[in-house]
C-alpha cells in the first residue's frame, strides 16, 4: 500500500514539474518571438512639464517575428502592460510620474484581454510618455519601452525596445508658448498655404493615411469641429479661456486615440474627390472613400464643409453617408 501511495505522489510530482517546464518554455518562446518597436507619433517640439499641455506621444508596435501564433495579455490601462525608461547623457534615470506610482501601488482590478498575432502580424497603440515619466528638465534623453506579455506584475517577461533619442527643449516664454507644428524628420515649421478647397481636403486625407497628425490638423478648424456637438458646445461656451485651451488639447488627443468622432479620423484605403463647389468664403468638397475590412470594403461619401479665413481654407464640419459595401 505504501508503495502504491509513493508511486502516486511521484507521478504527481513529475506532472507538476512538467507543467512548470511548459510554462517556462512558453514564457521564453514569447520573448523570442515578439519584438517591440517605438517611434514618435505626431512629432513636435517637446518641453518639460504637463503631459496635457505638451504631450510626448509614442507609437508602440508589437510584432510576431516567429513562425507560430503569438499570444499575450494587454491591459485596458496600458500602464499595466508597458513601461518607459529614459536616461540622460550621464546615464541618470528619469523618475516615474507620481500618478503612475500611485496607480501601480493602489489595490485594484486590472482588466485585460488576450491578443493573438499570427506570424508577421503587428499590433500598435499610442501612449503619452509623460504619463509614465516625470520630465522636469530640458536635456537629450535616451528612451526605451518595455512590454510585459504577462502584465506588469510579471516583470521577468519584459521585452525591451531599441533606444529612441528624445530632445526636451527649455520651456519657451509665455509669448511663444503656443504649440508649433513641425515637419517630421526635418523639424521645419509647418505653415498653411493658400491652396484650393479640394487640395485642402486631399492633403488632410493623405496626412491621415500617413499618420501625420500635424498635417492632418493643419487645415482643420478644431474648435468648430468640437462645437459641432451640442453638449460639447455648451460646456465649451461656459468654460474660461484657460479651460477652453485645455478642452481643445484634450479633444485633439481624443481624436488621435480614436475615442470620439471616429468618422473624421478613420483611415480610407483609397479615396476619390467627387465634386467641389465654393464661393469666395464658403465651400463643400464631396469625396468617395473606401474602407477595407477583412472580408469586404465599406464605401462612404464624405461631405467636407470649408470656409476661408485670411486667405486659407479650413474644414469646419463634415457629414458621412453610407453607400453600401463591395467585395
Amino acid at each position: 500500500m505504501k508503495r502504491i501511495l509513493l508511486s502516486i505522489i511521484t507521478v504527481f510530482c513529475l506532472f507538476a514539474q512538467s507543467l512548470s517546464a511548459q510554462t517556462y518554455v512558453q514564457s521564453n518562446k514569447t520573448l523570442d518571438n515578439a519584438e517591440i518597436s517605438i517611434k514618435f507619433y505626431n512629432r513636435t517640439l517637446y518641453y518639460p512639464g504637463s503631459g496635457d499641455e505638451n504631450p510626448i506621444y509614442v507609437h508602440i508596435t508589437i510584432r510576431n517575428t516567429g513562425s507560430d501564433t503569438l499570444r499575450f495579455k494587454l491591459a485596458d490601462d496600458r500602464a499595466f502592460s508597458l513601461d518607459f525608461k529614459a536616461v540622460d547623457a550621464k546615464n541618470i534615470k528619469l523618475p516615474e510620474s507620481a500618478a503612475l506610482t500611485e496607480k501601480r501601488t493602489t489595490s485594484q482590478t486590472v482588466y485585460f484581454r488576450e491578443i493573438a498575432l499570427e506570424p508577421a502580424e503587428e499590433y500598435s497603440f499610442v501612449e503619452n510618455v509623460k504619463d509614465y515619466l516625470d520630465i522636469t528638465n530640458p536635456s537629450i534623453y535616451y528612451l526605451t519601452a518595455t512590454f510585459y506579455p504577462d502584465l506588469f506584475r510579471n516583470k521577468n517577461t519584459g521585452i525591451e525596445s531599441r533606444r529612441l533619442s528624445l530632445e526636451v527643449r527649455p520651456s519657451p516664454t509665455i509669448a511663444a508658448s503656443s504649440y508649433i507644428p513641425v515637419e517630421t524628420g526635418t523639424a521645419s515649421i509647418l505653415e498653411a498655404e493658400a491652396i484650393s478647397p479640394d487640395k485642402v481636403v486631399e492633403q488632410t486625407i493623405i496626412a491621415r493615411q500617413q499618420g501625420a497628425w500635424d498635417k492632418f490638423f493643419l487645415y482643420m478648424d478644431v474648435e468648430a469641429i468640437l462645437k459641432n456637438n451640442t453638449s460639447r458646445n455648451r460646456r465649451y461656451n461656459a468654460a474660461s479661456a484657460d479651460e477652453r485651451i485645455q478642452m481643445l488639447q484634450q479633444f485633439k488627443a481624443d481624436l488621435m486615440q480614436s475615442r470620439i468622432d471616429t468618422d473624421i479620423v478613420s483611415i480610407p484605403s483609397k479615396f476619390q474627390i467627387e465634386t467641389t463647389t465654393y464661393s469666395q468664403t464658403q465651400g463643400t468638397v464631396k469625396v468617395i472613400e473606401w474602407f477595407r475590412n477583412t472580408t469586404f470594403t465599406e464605401k462612404k461619401r464624405y461631405t467636407y464643409y470649408v470656409r476661408q479665413r485670411d486667405g486659407i481654407w479650413q474644414i469646419y464640419n463634415y457629414t458621412v453617408d453610407n453607400l453600401g459595401t463591395e467585395n
